[in-house]
């Protein structure tokens, strides 16, 4: 028996009062685990008055420019001794240029080398000797830095994070070194990783203009290629503050953090960014497919299309869709391919919108023996049944359900708070939009739904990437 969307809300706000006021040591430190919880007063007053769902999950925020363009965010929350401090660049791999993939990915471990005021070596000792945790991520969109620690520390953290800002080491031997290790992580996560070769493979094929096309980790020969002179310009250029977002979330007074940030960012220079033109991606003619052989046992393939991008209306109720379709022991795919057919030992759906496009993706990872031509019918045929028929009622209420308590459970630490935040202002340059997701999901009608797969999904639009086994082994 479903519940309604507002009625879920209701319960996980309830729920999240219960987790605020655990120890803090027991909240989770995950970059994927985001927010902190209302009061016990709200989450009551929200049970009996569901109406707008954005305003019971609205949280104070102020938002405000240095003159040199550094945005900084502030949300206090003194729910529990402790604040997570982030900072996010506009800049990711789709800002690469050809012959240079990989230097986005490549900087996020040269800002680890230390800089004019703490070296290589101070930066994680410091760091942990005062209780903090701190740890980076590049995407296709833009690279984030965080450290989460008692609120004592903040002019700690602010003091570290100018130093890098304004001073990092861009010498030869730190690149030289950091280079090394990327490649390394490159073998370990995509040569060495079938599944991982299968991404590169997918986002290659599916992308052919577009620099999404190329992978976040950057490719092998394009590593070797970048040297000191690019690697000073691109840091110069991009990890400037007008082309930065500071969040500060948790137990601080606003106030006082307002003139630690002007004391140790209020110098450093803003620079000209000089963005290079993205192409739009040409629509999909016609399905598109790729092939690996790799030493695997049975064969896993991805079934992708393109779709808006992130805030655009349709992309929520593609979202549920995904939801719908490959979440989970209940969904569509499971049903069919693992317990009906019996042909497959896992599948998966998702709805990646990034800043310029997106992309929903089915993925199946065959039993042993597994006929691919069968299973590959399977899933479009599931495919079918969205496009010319609404899905249930029961169905959309689950996957908004599961969706809205997802959004709640994010907004339960002070990191994920601040990332939340984060994301929002880097994407849209507006954060406030935190506040409407749920609003917008809550609209998805079983037709739209249907109206944005008949756009989107259909088989000519298709692009496919398998992995399977190489010659001379057992290839279903």
């Amino acid at each position: 028996m479903s519940c309604d969307f507002k009625s879920v809300l209701a319960v996980a706000l309830t729920a999240g009062v219960l987790l605020s006021s655990a120890p803090a040591a027991a909240q989770s430190k995950s970059v994927l685990t985001k927010g902190t919880a209302p009061t016990a007063k709200s989450a009551s007053a929200n049970a009996a008055n569901p109406g707008d769902i954005g305003a019971q999950i609205r949280f104070p925020v102020e938002k405000y420019a240095l003159p040199n363009g550094l945005v900084v965010l502030l949300a206090e929350d003194h729910s529990a001794p402790l604040i997570s401090y982030q900072t996010w660049f506009r800049v990711g791999s789709k800002d690469e240029e050809p012959g240079y993939t990989g230097i986005a990915h490549l900087f996020e471990h040269m800002m680890f080398k230390g800089a004019k005021r703490y070296t290589g070596e101070q930066f994680d000792t410091i760091l942990q000797a005062n209780g903090a945790t701190n740890n980076a991520f590049t995407s296709y969109d833009y690279t984030g830095y965080y450290e989460n620690l008692p609120s004592s520390k903040l002019e700690l953290v602010i003091d570290i994070e100018s130093d890098r800002m304004e001073n990092l080491n861009v010498t030869e031997d730190n690149l030289r070194s950091e280079r090394e290790v990327v490649k390394e992580e490159r073998r370990y996560r995509v040569d060495n990783n079938p599944h991982g070769m299968l991404s590169e493979v997918l986002y290659g094929t599916a992308f052919r203009v577009h620099p999404y096309r190329w992978p976040v980790i950057g490719y092998m020969a394009d590593l070797n290629n970048i040297n000191l002179a690019k690697s000073i310009e691109f840091y110069r250029q991009f990890y400037a503050p007008n082309n930065a977002v500071i969040v500060v979330a948790g137990d601080f007074d606003t106030k006082e953090a307002k003139k630690l940030i002007e004391k140790y960012y209020g110098k450093i220079p803003a620079q000209e960014i000089k963005r290079r033109p993205r192409p739009s991606e040409p629509p999909v003619a016609s399905a598109r497919s790729q092939f690996v052989a790799k030493d695997v046992q049975n064969v896993t393939f991805a079934i992708s299309y393109h779709t808006p991008k992130a805030g655009e209306e349709e992309a929520y109720a593609l979202d549920l869709l995904a939801n719908i379709m490959g979440r989970g022991t209940s969904s569509r795919l499971y049903k069919r391919l693992v317990y009906k057919d019996q042909m497959a030992g896992s599948v998966s759906a998702y709805n990646s919108t990034k800043q310029d496009s997106g992309l929903l993706t089915l993925t199946v990872s065959l039993k042993p023996g597994a006929n691919f031509s069968q299973a590959q019918r399977a899933v479009y045929g599931e495919m079918w049944q969205p496009r010319h028929w609404l899905v249930k009622d029961q169905e959309l209420e689950m996957a908004k359900n599961q969706t809205m308590k997802d959004y709640v459970d994010s907004l339960k630490t002070v990191h994920g708070k601040a990332e939340m935040l984060a994301l929002n202002e880097i994407l849209f340059g507006d954060y406030a939009r935190v506040f409407t997701d749920l609003e917008h999901y809550n609209r998805v009608t079983p037709e739209q739904i249907r109206k944005a797969a008949v756009k989107y999904l259909s088989p000519e639009k298709s692009i496919l990437a398998v992995l399977r086994p190489q010659a001379g082994k057992k290839n279903p």
